[in-house]
């Protein structure tokens, strides 16, 4: 995936690439533009977390924000 301007590899189970691809169709946008913008906000917090870490903070934010659990019954993020 190029995220600004550079080739970066993420190592995501599936679950949490399907989640992510949820979101971007949600916001209408490509998912190395998601990736991105998870990207610049990491590098602002206090403890940088690595990008992994950071992709998946960012999909059990927005699961727990929307009142679900964070992994459904059926071991999908963000589904109830």
């Amino acid at each position: 995936m190029t995220i600004a301007g550079h080739q970066t590899s993420i190592s995501l189970e599936p679950m949490f690439w399907a989640a992510l691809e949820r979101e971007a169709r949600r916001q209408g946008k490509a998912l190395s533009a998601i990736v991105a913008e998870i990207d610049v906000a990491r590098l602002s917090a206090r403890r940088v977390p690595n990008l992994t870490s950071a992709l998946r903070q960012y999909l059990f934010g927005l699961s727990t924000d929307r009142g679900r659990e964070p992994l459904g019954a059926a071991g999908r993020a963000g589904e109830p």
